[in-house]
């Protein structure tokens, strides 16, 4: 599965996906956020944790979340409900997961109010920050207009 992180003007992006199970779909203009995509963030933490079954592990299957729309219109089957139903626990651990990592590596807090308990230990920590560290390095030398291909289960950062 291919994921093409277009870095759109005014710090805005959009995500096409390709040759996965489902047919291919597109994520509009969304906000980039402080350093880069939230769902480049998911590539690179689930691939330096090695999770198949979270949010790019079920869009490989053919899941289709909130806001993608497919790219060329036409009938889709509602199987990508069916792979969120059988799934969406993994799913669920790995946002967590994922928000934990990008927490950390970004220096915010880890601890108080509203901060509930780490769900990633010391050296699964270890073997995200890096992977982050070379992804905002490679998102921050797109121009606008660019675009970051990340293929899922190649690409390591």
């Amino acid at each position: 599965m291919e994921m093409e992180f277009r870095k759109l003007p005014d710090n805005q992006h959009e995500i096409i996906v390709r040759a996965r199970k489902g047919p291919d779909v597109r994520l509009p203009a969304q906000p980039v956020g402080p350093t880069m995509p939230h769902d480049l963030v998911h590539a690179v933490v689930e691939t330096a944790l090695g999770i198949d079954d979270g949010f790019w592990g079920a869009m490989a299957r053919g899941a289709t979340f909130e806001g993608f729309e497919l790219v060329t219109p036409g009938r889709h089957r509602r199987s990508g409900l069916k792979v969120l139903r059988r799934g969406g626990d993994a799913v669920m651990a790995a946002e967590l997961a994922v928000n934990w990592a990008y927490r950390v590596w970004r220096g915010l807090p880890t601890q108080g109010r509203g901060v509930g308990p780490a769900p990633l230990d010391e050296e699964s920590l270890a073997r995200t920050g890096p992977p982050l560290d070379a992804a905002g390095a490679r998102w921050a030398a797109v121009p606008v207009g660019g675009q970051l291909l990340w293929r899922w289960g190649v690409d390591t950062a």
